[in-house]
C-alpha cells in the first residue's frame, strides 16, 4: 500500500528531520511510521496552534476512545492508528499517557520542577519511542533506550522552540537554579551570560540522555538502523549548533537542511556497510 498523500503532507509539515529520515525505512515499516506520526501530529497540532483548538482536541480524544472500544468513527487518521495499535500490540496506557500530555498543553503553562517536565515528556515523547520499538519489533531490552531517545529529542525540541513556546505562554524548563525570571527574549538579552549558562546546562542534560539512548542502538536491525541513527545525529547537530550560540534560538528555528540529512544518510550507509 502506498502512503496516502494526507500522511505525507502531515509528516512533511510537522518535521523535516523525521520525514527525511523516515523515508529510508523499508516500505511496509514506513507506512506504519507515517500512520503513527499522523495520529500524534494531528493531536499535537490542536494544542499547539494559536488560538488553541481545545474543542477539536477533546473531540479527537473522544473519537479515539470510541474507536478503541470498537465503535466506528468517521476519522481515517484514528481508525488507521487503532488498526496499527492492535496489530503491533501498543499498550493502551501509552496512548493514554500521550493524550494526557497533549491535554496538559491546554491547561498547564509553567513547569516548576524537572519531575513535572519529565512527566510531560513521558507522554509526549518517551511513549513515541515505545511505539516505534513495537513497530520495529525490537526486543524488550531496547525499550529503555527507545524511551531515552524520545526524551532526549523532546528536550532538544524544547530548547529549539523556546521563542515559540514563550508566545504560547509555556515554560517547560524550571528556572530554580538560574537568575532568570522567565525565558522571554528580553530577559535573555538582559542576562546573556546567565541565559547561555542555563541553555548549555540543558544541552549537557540532553547529551547525557542521548548517550544512554545510543547504548541501545545495538538492538536495532541493520535495515532500520540508518533512519534512526540519522534522526538521532541530526538532533545532536541541532543541539551542538545551539550550544555554540545559545541566543540563536531567538533568531531562528535551528533545523538541519534536507541536504545535510541526506549527506548523513549516505555517511551512515557507508558505516553500516563497513
Amino acid at each position: 500500500m502506498d502512503i496516502p498523500q494526507v500522511y505525507q503532507e502531515i509528516f512533511k509539515a510537522g518535521s523535516t528531520t523525521y520525514f527525511n529520515s523516515s523515508i529510508f525505512f523499508p516500505k511496509d515499516v514506513r507506512l506504519d511510521v507515517f500512520i503513527l506520526y499522523g495520529f500524534v501530529r494531528v493531536a499535537d497540532d490542536f494544542v499547539d496552534t494559536i488560538p488553541q483548538k481545545k474543542e477539536e482536541f477533546l473531540e479527537f480524544r473522544k473519537k479515539y476512545e470510541q474507536a478503541v472500544s470498537g465503535k466506528k468513527v468517521d476519522n481515517s487518521i484514528i481508525e488507521n492508528f487503532i488498526e496499527l495499535m492492535q496489530r503491533k500490540d501498543f499498550k493502551p496506557a501509552w496512548v493514554d499517557a500521550f493524550l494526557y500530555s497533549m491535554e496538559l498543553d491546554l491547561t498547564k503553562k509553567v513547569y516548576s520542577s524537572l519531575d513535572e517536565t519529565l512527566e510531560y515528556i513521558y507522554g509526549s515523547a518517551e511513549v513515541i519511542g515505545l511505539f516505534m520499538a513495537k513497530i520495529l519489533e525490537l526486543p524488550q531490552e531496547a525499550y529503555f533506550a527507545a524511551e531515552r531517545l524520545g526524551r532526549a529529542m523532546q528536550y532538544i525540541n524544547f530548547i529549539r522552540d523556546i521563542k515559540e513556546d514563550v508566545k504560547l505562554g509555556r515554560q517547560y524548563f524550571p528556572l530554580n537554579d538560574y537568575d532568570l525570571k522567565n525565558l522571554s527574549q528580553e530577559e535573555a538579552m538582559n542576562n546573556k551570560e546567565e541565559f547561555k549558562r542555563f541553555l548549555r546546562d540543558k544541552i549537557e542534560q540532553y547529551l547525557g540522555w542521548q548517550q544512554e539512548a545510543e547504548k541501545g542502538f545495538k538492538y536495532i536491525p541493520r535495515r532500520y538502523w540508518i533512519p534512526i541513527k540519522t534522526a538521532s545525529d541530526m538532533y545532536k547537530w541541532t543541539a551542538l549548533k545551539i550550544k555554540e550560540n545559545p541566543l540563536i534560538v531567538y533568531e531562528k528555528k535551528v533545523k538541519p537542511s534536507k541536504g545535510r540529512i541526506i549527506r548523513n544518510v549516505i555517511k551512515n550507509t557507508f558505516k553500516i556497510r563497513r
